[in-house]
């Protein structure tokens, strides 16, 4: 790691997809509506499943609590592909070879649907085919890379197992699917919501659903006082915001990643790119406007406010960067956050057993392009009755909760409470804290997130988390708060950025601080 910060990353954090769109304005929800299915989230998922359904002959509505594209969709790599580094290898040993084809076919059905979608409607989103690689420069990895090809091979992908790939980099092993793709995510959901509201079908943004109540149907309240109705409901909140007794908060584990937007002297050989072990890196490339190429270089992953000082997993992704190409110019940075599953496979069905009639997808592992779409086909079916072949993979009734609620959350808390220990400041004299620095206090038993900005003013909240009362962890890259439990993420003023927390931060009076 460089011995001091890029000074290029004080820049705001901004995501390139989000830069460069201005996608289209919906009304908040201004009065209760009746639809066939609500859908909540406004991300690939949810838009996805939307327009499906609408296609299907149903009317549906999509709540989004802020406007949609913006959350984890917004910040997404881009890859359309069915090569999620090391998987299918995976699937196969710890269920069998036929539900590793599930996973596969799945994911080919989502790229074929995305390059239909974009061939129907004429949809201008720098679409384009590439060869997928998972590759390894450590010994350790080679017969992971060897497993999954031969997997691989057996499931139908046209690929190859090689020993050296087109990026400038010397390898132990690498894997190459052939037939994959990349596009810009908002431009291609920009087409697509559009094509939704109409013939009784709505996008409702800024209307935060808040919970589901039993009546005739469903009803989903929302912030706005307003509910939307239906016989049917699909969770696609990235986090699920309604449980349901499936005790998600313990199957599921939030992790953050982080993506550095580079120009660079020499020519990108083309494809996509992923290590099969850690540190985690990948790389990919995309048309500028002005008629150059962003490369985007991702990775840095670790579980949600357990990454230390945040600000270096972007030193560290430049110091690879410049390890592997000559760099013209760092044009953005920013991070991401997705969940992950017991055993790596998406939960996409019904939300549990006691809600026959609820369905999610969540825990995509950081492969949300190809696998929300394939959940959109799912879900399709599930909604309109139809068998799909390959929804067994992806049930999420293929765990028992409460097999793993009690000890998974001991676990968490008392990582969060550690955690908490080592950062407690020795004192309660704010004016230690400097701007743009934070720090928590013990003020006594209660824990005092205190941060200074840069005009000196303090922002003072309690640092108990509102979901269920981890201690949360400072966020130096992003300057927020965040859980270590379920990945719940406040703004210094203690506002809910994301995760399954509703509630902002309590605030302290004002005699409380010194």
């Amino acid at each position: 790691m460089s011995a001091q910060l890029n000074s290029n990353f004080d820049k705001p954090i901004q995501s390139y997809w989000i830069a460069t769109v201005q996608p289209p304005q919906f009304s908040q929800l201004n009065g209760d509506v009746d639809v066939d299915v609500a859908v909540v989230g406004g991300g690939i998922t949810g838009l996805a499943s939307a327009i499906m359904l609408k296609q299907s002959g149903l009317r549906v509505a999509v709540l989004e609590a802020d406007k949609i594209m913006q959350g984890t969709t917004g910040r997404t790599t881009g890859k359309v592909t069915a090569q999620h580094d090391i998987i299918y290898s995976i699937i196969k040993s710890n269920m069998d070879q036929e539900k590793a084809q599930q996973y596969a076919d799945a994911n080919k059905a989502a790229i074929t649907a995305i390059d239909q979608m974009i061939q129907q409607n004429n949809i201008q989103c720098d679409f384009s085919w590439q060869s997928a690689y998972v590759y390894t420069q450590n010994d350790r990895d080679i017969q992971s890379i060897q497993d999954e090809a031969n997997v691989a091979s057996a499931l139908g992908f046209a690929s190859a197992y090689l020993e050296d790939i087109p990026l400038p980099m010397d390898v132990k092993a690498a894997l190459r699917f052939d037939n994959q793709a990349q596009f810009h995510p908002l431009k291609f959901l920009m087409a697509v919501a559009n094509l939704i509201p109409g013939n009784g079908s709505h996008i409702f943004e800024n209307t935060k659903a808040l919970d589901i109540k039993k009546e005739n149907s469903y009803a989903i309240t929302t912030d706005t006082n307003y509910r939307v109705k239906a016989p049917k409901v699909l969770i696609a909140s990235h986090y699920p915001f309604y449980d349901g007794n499936g005790k998600y908060f313990t199957r599921v584990t939030p992790s953050r990643s982080y993506a550095l937007g580079i120009t660079i002297k020499d020519k990108y050989p083309g494809g996509v790119y992923i290590t099969a072990g850690n540190p985690v890196r990948s790389f990919r490339s995309t048309p500028l406007p002005n008629g150059g190429e962003l490369i985007l270089v991702v990775g840095e992953h670790h579980n949600t406010a357990q990454g230390g000082d945040t600000r270096v997993h972007y030193q560290n992704l430049m110091d690879t960067a410049e390890s592997v190409f000559e760099i013209d110019e760092m044009l953005y940075h920013w991070s991401a956050q997705d969940y992950t599953t017991l055993d790596q496979v998406p939960y996409i069905g019904r939300l549990s057993p006691s809600e026959p009639d609820i369905y999610v997808a969540t825990g995509f592992r950081k492969w949300g392009i190809s696998t929300s779409v394939a959940a959109a086909l799912i879900l399709k079916d599930y909604i309109t009755g139809k068998e799909n072949l390959w929804a067994p993979v992806f049930d999420p009734g293929r765990f028992k909760p409460d097999e793993f609620t009690e000890g998974v959350m001991v676990q968490r808390t008392n990582l969060s409470r550690e955690l908490t220990k080592s950062i407690l400041a020795p004192s309660m004299d704010y004016s230690d804290v400097k701007p743009g620095e934070a720090k928590v206090f013990d003020a006594g038993g209660q824990k005092r997130g205190v941060f200074r900005d840069l005009d000196g003013n303090l922002h003072i909240v309690d640092t108990t988390c509102t979901h269920m009362g981890c201690d949360l962890q400072w966020n130096s890259a992003e300057l927020s708060w965040d859980c270590p439990c379920h990945g719940s993420r406040f703004t210094y003023d203690g506002e809910v950025i994301e995760g399954p927390a509703k509630k902002p931060l309590a605030k302290p009076e004002t005699e409380d601080a010194p």
